[in-house]
């Protein structure tokens, strides 16, 4: 797959993303920038060891090629999206490896107020292999944006009172060490602090709040202090985490229940978008209220280019992008996320485990990340999206334990729909791997649809080796 990927541009430093690289990207955005009126544009960097070097050669290359450069500084990604609409400036590019081990960088890339993704990126890559570069003389000018995003805040949630709300806070090292906490005690929140010094070399645990193990400390601090919610952050602050005040984890789902109800009750029939990995739970309560629900593909460039065509207000993911129209920009923000969750935890008066205690309870795994080389993973999972449309197409193949096949969703990989729950299957766009999630009636059930889509995808696996 290589450095440039489905919505946005990643790699190892030193191996394929080099400095002479970080130069031509930068040559190959301004490029492509400029034949679409880009003149200026922000440029953002996060917290990782190799950020600064290869923001001077990202730079050098976009000014080489005639944009002026306006560098916001060491920031989490929202930031970035945030000096779009505050900036008079026509585009922007962070440099984040996210939530990739501390080896990684990369690059995402904005025109206008819109990320580019999918074709866009490739072509980004045509244009460094053809060296086909515009050329001009861009300027370059500083200008920290992090006192205006909290003062953004401040005004933005100013009837907040949360002073009764006990907060825990894990930054994991990452960029949201510089607004997370100031923007939470803004709300008057008391704060506990886990791991809120950005450290580049990510010392404490991984900075990626979809993995179980990396939200230990936050649930043994939110038992031990007794706070009401505990939130951790991934390596550059656009996706977010949530623990409840008895120490359980709120996947992506069901802290998209918390504020869909939210939003909701104020505006009814809204549409609301979440991905191919998230609870049929969610999108049955959204509709269950009033709302409309989407189910799309997963990734924040695609998401945020179908709230746009959908008018909606809100979206967001299993992995904690949330992304507010609502209120906000429409852009995926874990700060702003945060605030709007300890609003809405300061004006209802009840634990946040009580928010959610009537949804149906069902048997439910996290993502599960299964190594896949890139240069099998999409025609693997095209192999099994084949297999199981074959499967549920024709009912007179039996299945395991007595599984029935209802529907196979092939928006992103393929999502297999029994009576009594589903299964999954997609490969990730930004990792070597695949991505699984499993949904029952009962463990029981869940244990029977695991086996089934593990063995279809063993299945392919070996058909494709041989």
């Amino acid at each position: 797959m290589g450095l440039f990927r489905e919505y946005d541009i990643r790699g190892i430093v030193g191996q394929e993303l080099t400095e002479d690289v970080a130069e031509r990207i930068g040559q190959a955005f301004a490029t492509v920038g400029q034949a679409r009126g880009v003149k200026t544009v922000s440029v953002g960097r996060d917290g990782r060891l190799s950020s600064p070097a290869l923001r001077d050669r990202l730079v050098l290359g976009l000014t080489g090629a005639g944009l002026n450069v306006v560098d916001i500084g060491v920031c989490p990604t929202p930031l970035l999206y945030f000096s779009l609409f505050h900036l008079p400036v026509d585009g922007g590019v962070m440099i984040t490896g996210s939530h990739n081990a501390s080896e990684y960088n990369g690059f995402k890339l904005c025109v206008g107020k819109e990320a580019l993704y999918g074709e866009a990126i490739q072509h980004i890559g045509k244009l460094i292999e053809a060296g086909r570069f515009s050329s001009g003389s861009g300027t370059v000018s500083t200008r920290p944006l992090i006192p205006d995003y909290l003062a953004y805040l401040k005004t933005s949630f100013k009837a907040v009172r949360a002073e009764h709300l006990h907060v825990v806070l894990d930054c994991g090292n990452g960029a949201a060490s510089l607004v997370a906490v100031q923007a939470v005690k803004q709300l008057g929140c008391r704060v506990t602090e886990l791991y809120c010094d950005l450290d580049g070399r990510f010392p404490n645990h991984h900075p990626d709040p979809t993995v179980v193990d990396n939200l230990q400390d936050l649930i043994k601090a939110v038992r031990r202090t007794g706070a009401d919610v505990g939130i951790g952050y991934d390596g550059d602050a656009d996706r977010i985490g949530a623990v409840d005040e008895k120490g359980n984890i709120l996947w992506g789902d069901r802290l998209m229940v918390v504020y869909s109800r939210d939003i909701l009750a104020v505006r009814p029939g809204s549409t609301i978008i979440s991905e191919v990995k998230a609870s049929q739970s969610l999108y049955d309560d959204i509709r269950q209220r009033g709302g409309r629900p989407i189910m799309w593909k997963t990734g924040h460039s695609l998401i945020k280019a179908k709230m746009k065509t959908e008018a909606a207000v809100l979206a967001g993911e299993m992995s904690g992008h949330m992304f507010f129209a609502d209120r906000y920009f429409g852009y995926d923000d874990a700060i702003y996320a945060s605030c709007r969750l300890i609003e809405i935890l300061a004006r209802a008066g009840k634990s946040l485990s009580s928010l959610v205690a009537d949804l149906p309870a069902t048997s439910v795994t996290p993502e599960i990340r299964v190594d896949c080389p890139d240069t099998i993973k999409f025609d693997l999972v095209s192999h099994v999206q084949a297999r199981l449309l074959e499967r549920g197409q024709d009912r007179t193949i039996p299945l395991e334990s007595g599984l029935k096949i209802r529907d196979v969703v092939t928006i992103d990989g393929v999502r297999v729909v029994f009576e009594d729950g589903w299964g999954l299957i997609r490969a990730s766009n930004t990792q070597p791997a695949l991505v699984l999630r499993f949904e029952a009636s009962s463990p029981a059930r869940l244990a029977a649809i695991r086996t089934f889509i593990e063995s279809e995808l063993e299945h392919s696996r070996h058909l494709l080796a041989t």
